[in-house]
């Protein structure tokens, strides 16, 4: 099991409360099933946002295809507006 940060940005920070936090995961789907038990509004926002595990896109790879190494950052950030 890998531990790391999660940062938050926009609607996903206010969602979570937090602007980061430290995780435990093997990877990205055990990571957002985790993050968002019993965190309704989270899971909500988590749901449209994108991912960058250690700076590089998760795209539309499956989540719990996208293993995470130790140390790594997953930042979770929602769709932004403006053009």
């Amino acid at each position: 099991m890998a531990a790391g940060k999660i940062r938050y940005w926009a609607a996903a920070k206010d969602a979570a409360g937090v602007a980061e936090e430290p995780f435990e995961a093997i990877t990205l789907g055990e990571l957002m099933t985790k993050i968002t038990q019993n965190r309704a509004e989270l899971a909500r926002v988590v749901a449209r946002s994108s991912f960058l595990v250690d700076g590089s896109p998760v795209g539309k790879r499956a989540h719990d295809e996208v293993v995470l190494g130790e140390g790594s950052t997953v930042e979770v950030l929602p769709p932004f507006a403006g053009g």
